[in-house]
């Protein structure tokens, strides 16, 4: 197991599996997976992540806005919590035996002042290669 994925395990306030994953090649907004063919649907995974702004973050971030553009601590912040909510997705299907994710999605909400969580959802699929004159 890689060593992100341990780290990230350890990070989560609920118990998660210790598996791999779904690869993130395998992970589609789309109800179909391009040259497969869905053989099993495992039902709905999740990940999610509740992060909070710090105060250095948001002193940081005032400073960057006054200038205009971009506000990078906030982008940052928002970028890290979206990857680690498809991470815990990835292992969470793997959990339930999959091998892919179609409906692939995110929402966010803000529970309070400064403190937002991150969901990143979708259907754990099992699905093979389909065949044809041209796959294999």
């Amino acid at each position: 197991m890689g060593d992100d994925i341990k780290a990230l395990i350890k990070k989560q306030p609920y118990e998660i599996a210790p598996a791999e994953g779904v690869h993130a090649d395998m992970v589609t907004t789309a109800f179909s997976l391009d040259g497969f063919r869905t053989v099993k649907s495992l039902g709905v995974v999740r990940g999610i992540v509740v992060r909070s702004r710090s105060i250095l973050g948001n002193l940081a971030a005032v400073l960057q806005s006054l200038k205009g553009g971009n506000i990078t601590v906030w982008t940052h912040l928002c970028e890290q919590t979206r990857i680690d909510a498809f991470r815990i997705m990835l292992v969470h299907a793997a959990q339930m035996g999959g091998n892919a994710i179609i409906g692939a999605r995110y929402d966010a909400t803000e529970i309070a002042g400064g403190v937002t969580e991150v969901l990143a959802y979708g259907t754990a699929v099992v699905v093979e290669p389909e065949k044809g004159p041209y796959r294999t």
